[in-house]
């Protein structure tokens, strides 16, 4: 539609038969348009087809103002603000109006003496569905004259306004967001005095300014967010408050790990520059498995969440490092590797909250675990499990599919790998392990060298997370090794060294 078309007066808008409609309705309309089309309600909100979506369709439908309760990271905020989307694309309010007055039923002092003294004549513009979005997040030093209003000295002065004139009455962002969306996030920080101001817009929908011998109504459609952490640790939402919330919608993270890839993939940074970026399924799915460890992690606190930024942080570190090897060594491809994973642990360290014994573990090692149980967990999906005893063949390396690797390390051998090495390097490294390569083969479809040698890193990786051979982590580099003949190392000559494994066997992780 175009904005020039449109009418310009309040005559024209009723010689043309313009309707009103509350915002609500207006919502709802456009709601089920978008239903009996078969539209997609909520573009790149991934996991909650089957449960937010319909509770959020239904609490349209019937109208009511609702309420996010979810742990942090759950998209609360970002539904709030999708909702726009089902506003009309234009809607008409009297020119100049504070609060976007209906040019059928004005209610601040300027627009009805503007009607009252111009009538059919008086100006109409048109604004925009974003105009009608306000959102506020809730703090302690949030007051009652930000949300709803109070007096404006200022305007009383130059405007030559006694106190008591309407005239003199400065608008919060509430009764700014008039036939619109307002949205108060983190709800429970709001102070329980200032939640108190809430209740009459909740359910008369009007509002009250200082002295003033009137009520202004208001035609609003409110969301609140919370996270139910703040009940107890930082605040409370009162219960008259709670009362008047219509619905309460539960968000929650993503129900498998295909979901929780996609919504990282979607909400990542990924594409660098002008260089292709090539990231491995498998190491998708590790760098999720990282948050889903840690959702059930006991060194995690589980009331606080683990955020599915922490997923995004982490790819986007792992992808990072990727890249700035790539730089370096002027490689036309981003390929990560399973030593990038090295890279990812400051995408994890300040994003985990953690209980007191883990807090004793320290940030770092609870992070490096929940990698490596991540990389077992994901290596068996692809490869036998090292720890399955085989029917036939015994432990031997006939047996055994990774008997030719094991007895390669037993021999004294062991590699390096650094984050740095050129695919060069790092190839012919990883080839100087016998029967590696063969492994790999015999068990994956590799499309390229690229990911055959990745996926040789990730056999070493997984068979040192099943306490195989030993992998020492150091500054720039790690090394892989045997278990045993390590073991009996660190013990005679570097009692001080702590490695990867020793890390794991004392968690008992």
């Amino acid at each position: 539609m175009l904005i020039n078309s449109l009418p310009k007066t309040i005559g024209e808008l009723k010689k043309r038969g313009y309707k009103v409609l509350s915002v609500k309705d207006e919502i709802r309309k456009n709601l089920i348009h978008k239903l009996k089309n078969k539209e997609e309600l909520f573009k790149g909100i991934i996991g909650y087809e089957k449960t937010v979506i319909p509770a959020v369709s239904n609490a349209i439908l019937a109208k009511h103002d609702v309420i996010f309760l979810g742990l942090r990271g759950q998209a609360k905020t970002k539904i709030a603000r999708m909702l726009i989307s089902l506003l009309d694309e234009h809607v008409p309010i009297i020119k100049g109006s504070e609060i976007n007055d209906n040019p059928f039923n004005p209610i601040s002092k300027y627009a009805v003496d503007l009607v009252n003294e111009h009538g059919d004549y008086t100006e109409v513009e048109w604004i925009t569905r974003e105009m009608r979005y306000g959102e506020k997040l809730a703090t302690p030093d949030v007051t009652i004259a930000d949300l709803i209003g109070d007096i404006d000295p200022i305007k009383a002065a130059t405007q030559r306004l006694h106190y008591s004139h309407e005239g003199a009455i400065h608008f919060g962002i509430i009764p700014r967001t008039n036939r619109g969306i307002f949205v108060i996030n983190e709800l429970p920080d709001l102070q329980p005095r200032i939640q108190v101001g809430l209740l009459n817009i909740m359910q008369e929908k009007d509002i009250q300014i200082r002295g003033f011998n009137i009520r202004i109504p208001l035609d609003i459609f409110i969301v609140f967010t919370a996270n139910p952490e703040d009940y107890t640790n930082r605040g409370n939402i009162i219960t008259p408050l709670k009362d008047r919330i219509d619905s309460q919608i539960l968000t929650h993270y993503p129900r498998s790990l295909e979901e929780g890839i996609k919504i990282t993939e979607s909400e990542s940074w990924i594409k660098r520059q002008e260089k292709e970026t090539i990231i491995p399924y498998y190491l998708r799915e590790i760098v999720e498995a990282i948050g889903v460890e840690a959702r059930c992690s006991e060194f995690v606190e589980q009331k606080s969440g683990v955020s599915a930024r922490m997923s995004i942080s982490v790819m986007e570190n792992l992808i990072s490092n990727a890249e700035r090897r790539s730089i370096l060594n002027n490689d036309i491809i981003v390929f990560p590797r399973i030593t990038d994973l090295q890279a990812v642990l400051p995408g994890i360290t300040g994003k985990i909250e953690l209980v007191f014994e883990g807090e004793q573990e320290g940030s770092v090692k609870v992070s490096k675990a929940l990698i490596g149980k991540s990389v077992r967990q994901i290596f068996r999906k692809y490869f036998p499990d090292p720890l399955q005893r085989k029917r036939t063949g015994g432990e031997g390396s006939q047996g055994d599919p990774y008997g030719e690797i094991l007895k390669w390390f037993e021999m004294g051998n062991s590699i390096e790998l650094s984050d740095d090495l050129t695919f060069k390097d790092y190839f012919a490294t990883l080839r100087k392990v016998k029967g590696l390569e063969n492994t790999v083969k015999k068990f994956i479809k590799t499309e390229n060298e690229f990911e055959l040698a990745t996926m040789m890193e990730f056999v070493l990786d997984g068979l040192h997370q099943n306490s195989k051979i030993a992998k020492d982590e150091a500054d720039e580099c790690i090394s892989y090794k045997d278990m045993v003949g390590s073991m009996l190392r660190d013990k005679s000559s570097q009692a001080g060294k702590r490695t990867s494994y020793d890390y794991e066997e004392d968690w008992n992780y």
